[in-house]
């Protein structure tokens, strides 16, 4: 990142003319980053724009000036590097939060700010960026945490002596569950979301985060040798340079966290020790890098007046700036999609979204939606298959025309829709809204095209168990006992005689947009493939809450018949078994995820008992146990 910042300013200093497209090229790094850095520039008074026309022209600031003649200190390998391997891909992390705070009685990760707690926020922030195994060890007052439902999902591990003992015995407590590299923090920290994203980015795997020096009075001062870590100390005394101050987050590798604990048990006699002293220790044999962020807002709470000055000044402060940021990488996005200016983007508001994050944006004076992909998802689907099937969707007319679509990372942008208006159940039980719905569906399964694969229940059902399992998902009650009257069924279902057709999979009525009086749009393609036709059907039945008459009036309009056959009958209300029975493992892998969808998931499961006891399905296993 600082390496970044100087070579941006460099290419400023010799052309104050250069566009950021130019300047990307000369840094060798994205359009949307030069975007991010410019602003973080401008923002600690580095640079300054002036505007001319569609034009901008960049200087440097007399502070932007001294920074540059700083100079960048040049890397030195002069001691072991302890890796092999390249940087990994961090997954997990390690809260420590069980230090005593008698000024709130109770631990400092409970403070809240509007509302929600510090540890809230913080773990918002990891699962934001794919963390989702947390590690959470606490002491002082650690049954409070309990109190918490949001929580639940997190592994708890107390130092049950953490009067008596440093952050070091802390660290060392988590040792039975950290088996890869992770983040560590410290709960009291309140700091911007970007701080914690560019750490786990940072090319060393070993890096501690540091800052300009805050003044607080209880600094860990900071000093780098040949490009690491050398010194750490609260005494300003030992210091002939001060490159920074510690702030409380450090990416730590599993082999020099193994160094650390051993070390801890094999040679300390001081119980109060450390973590950070401890990472000094190893750095005298192995490399320990960090990260420098400048001008980055935060805050350490850990008596009343640092909370009211959090509270008051540096919490308000804090999302303005986060806001702002937000608003850029939102805007690098399309800026790196559609290689467009970022003055193209005249506007941005959220769009809904259970499980993505959307956006109507609106570029050059024309409206599209942009979809950002949200946390998890990249376990549970195949983006190649979805573009493809998307494409087909926006051919038969039933979607709009996709713009971009990034199978790397799921980013799409597509045409938003004209007079849009997201139907939903009461909308949906109207007859005609019905007709444009069944329509729909009938170009849909009947057009003969062929997705780019299947979506077969039992199959998925197996992938969603592995997937519960990896991300410690807890069954509701009476899962497993549907599960057994569900694998029946399967027996009796796989025995019909079904042709498969494209699906969208999931048509609830938030994924039909009304476009006019005469139009509807199936939007959000993520899980479709080729399945059983009644799948869609049955899904968008009992997600718009028909009765049977309801029922009975939209797969009429449907088949184009005056009554529905028997088999098809037995069809929906399988496909409603299976679809609540899959959907209720999705729910769990996600709430295990950190996602509150609160009574969702069990409510899934009940209705799915239900129908377990539908006549029909007491009829045919009847049939089929005889």
């Amino acid at each position: 990142m600082e390496q970044h910042l100087f070579q941006l300013l460099e290419a400023i200093n010799k052309n104050a003319n250069l566009n950021q497209k130019k300047m990307a090229e000369i840094c060798g790094i994205s359009i949307g980053k030069v975007n991010y850095l410019i602003h973080d520039l401008t923002f600690g008074d580095y640079i300054f724009s002036e505007k001319k026309g569609r034009n901008i022209s960049y200087f440097l600031t007399q502070k932007g000036i001294d920074f540059l003649q700083s100079g960048i200190e040049a890397y030195h390998h002069k001691k072991v590097n302890i890796h092999q391997e390249s940087l990994s891909e961090i997954k997990q992390a390690v809260i420590l939060a069980a230090g005593m705070r008698t000024d709130f009685n109770k631990p400092a990760g409970l403070m809240t700010f509007e509302g929600i707690t510090l540890l809230k926020r913080n773990l918002d922030i990891l699962q934001e960026n794919g963390i989702n195994d947390i590690v959470i060890v606490t002491g002082y007052k650690s049954e409070l945490f309990e109190e918490y439902p949001e929580f639940k999902h997190l592994t708890f591990v107390e130092n049950k002596k953490y009067k008596w003992t440093g952050s070091m015995a802390s660290l060392a407590a988590a040792q039975p569950y950290i088996a890869n590299d992770f983040l560590l923090i410290e709960d009291d920290i309140l700091i911007e979301e970007r701080a914690i994203r560019e750490t786990l980015s940072h090319p060393q795997r070993d890096c501690i985060l540091i800052t300009n020096e805050g003044g607080s009075g209880d600094e860990a001062f900071v000093e780098i040798k040949n490009g690491y870590l050398h010194k750490i100390s609260k005494d300003i005394h030992q210091f002939n340079y001060i490159d920074g101050e510690m702030i409380g987050i450090s990416k730590i590798s599993y082999e020099v966290y193994t160094k650390m604990v051993s070390e801890y048990h094999k040679n300390n006699r001081n119980p109060f020790m450390n973590y950070e002293y401890m990472l000094l220790d190893i750095s005298r044999h192995y490399n320990i890098g960090y990260l420098k962020m400048h001008n980055l807002m935060w805050g350490e709470i850990d008596s009343w007046k640092h909370y009211t000055t959090v509270t008051e000044k540096t919490y308000p402060m804090l999302k303005r700036k986060e806001a702002k940021f937000r608003e850029i990488w939102i805007k690098s996005h399309l800026m790196d999609a559609l290689d467009i200016a970022y003055e193209d983007i005249e506007d941005i508001q959220p769009f809904g979204g259970m499980t993505n994050k959307n956006f109507k944006v609106v570029i050059k004076g024309k409206e599209f939606v942009l979809r950002i992909p949200g946390n998890g998802t990249e376990s549970m689907i195949n983006r190649k298959e979805e573009k493809f099937n998307a494409a087909l969707a926006s051919n038969l007319g039933i979607d709009t025309e996709l713009v971009y679509f990034n199978e790397e990372t799921g980013v799409k942008i597509a045409e938003l829709i004209p007079e849009a208006e997201t139907l939903t159940p009461k909308m949906t039980k109207r007859q005609d809204i019905m007709e444009l719905t069944t329509a729909n569906f009938r170009i849909l399964h009947f057009s003969g095209l062929e997705m780019a694969n299947r979506f077969d229940v039992f199959e998925k059902m197996v992938e969603y168990e592995r997937l519960m399992k990896e991300a410690n998902g807890h069954p509701y009650d009476h899962y497993f006992e549907v599960k057994e009257q569900v694998m029946v069924l399967k027996e009796i279902y796989q025995g019909m005689d079904i042709q498969l057709t494209p699906c969208h999979i999931d048509a609830l009525p938030q994924n039909i947009v009304k476009s006019g009086e005469k139009k509807l749009y199936f939007i959000d393609w993520e899980y479709s493939g080729m399945n059983d036709p009644m799948w869609d059907l049955a899904w968008h039945a009992m997600e718009s809450e028909f009765t049977p008459e309801e029922e009975e009036l939209f797969l009429t309009l449907y088949l184009q018949e005056d009554e529905v056959p028997l088999e098809i009958q037995q069809r929906m209300i399988m496909n409603k078994i299976f679809q609540d029975f899959l959907w209720t493992i999705w729910t769990i892998i996600k709430e295990a995820k950190g996602d509150d969808f609160g009574t969702y998931g069990t409510d899934l499961l009940a209705r799915c008992r239900k129908n377990l006891n539908h006549d029909l399905i007491r009829e045919m296993t009847y049939v089929q146990t005889k």
